[in-house]
């Protein structure tokens, strides 16, 4: 982590910061004396967030933030590099897992997957990649999932949303690692243990055992491992799974 010359801590983004992984995240880099950024939908969602970095003795912000509109993007990084820090890291975590059979999977749904998986990664890398290049430095890592890989029955939005993600994501590692910006895609590969698992695939939590099911904590280890990668072995693309997990 390096201060910029106004003495002010560099900033980890997480856009997309959810209850599991990207909360895991943010608490993560925050423990490592990052200022976080931490940026959904509701600002309001995130006060627990920020009040438990708080309370671990870190530095956290919350934005209020729709990623797959331009102007909001531009303007969050605008006011980031402005008025809390030079941004190291950003890591784009937005879902938009929707489950839907081909026929009913209307051009709306299936475009609205699409804006949250694809768009939003674009502009967020973009806009990423316009602060962090000027000074040679910097990691983006955008979270896939199984469907980056291959579809499935049912997921037609979702496989093509994340597939197109993962494409950005080695497109940009290709331009922008010999300018000193570390881009990675990690595959999240199984059910991740959150509070919305337990409730709506509880017998398949219960089933699975302790090993079964993917801890946020130990996803976002992962990423703060990515981070801290020499610039001679880097790594683009990590998958990770239970250890029983079918794949």
């Amino acid at each position: 982590m390096e201060n910029d010359s106004q003495n002010r801590p560099a900033v980890c983004c997480v856009i997309g910061a959810g209850d599991a992984t990207g909360s895991a995240v943010a608490r993560r880099f925050a423990r490592e004396g990052y200022t976080v950024c931490v940026a959904r939908r509701s600002a309001a969602a995130l006060q627990p967030l920020v009040d438990t970095i708080a309370a671990q003795g870190g530095q956290a912000r919350a934005f209020a933030l729709d990623a797959r509109r331009e102007e909001q993007v531009v303007a969050f990084f605008d006011q980031v590099e402005a008025e809390v820090g030079p941004v190291e890291v950003v890591v784009f975590n937005v879902g938009g897992n929707v489950r839907l059979p081909i026929l009913e999977t209307t051009a709306q749904k299936y475009f609205k997957v699409w804006e949250m998986c694809a768009l939003a990664g674009f502009l967020v890398g973009r806009e990423a990649a316009r602060v962090m290049l000027p000074r040679a430095r910097g990691t983006l890592l955008f979270t896939g999932a199984t469907a980056s890989l291959r579809g499935g029955a049912g997921f037609a939005a979702f496989a093509g949303g994340k597939a197109a993600l993962r494409a950005l994501a080695q497109s940009m590692a290709r331009e922008l690692g010999p300018q000193g910006l570390h881009v990675a895609h990690v595959v999240i590969d199984g059910l991740i243990d959150t509070a919305f698992a337990r409730e709506h695939f509880a017998q398949r939590v219960a089933d699975a055992g302790p090993d079964g099911v993917l801890n946020p904590e130990h996803i976002a280890e992962a990423y703060w491992w990515l981070h801290r990668q020499p610039r001679d072995a880097w790594t683009f693309e990590m998958d990770l799974r239970p250890s029983v997990e079918r794949w």
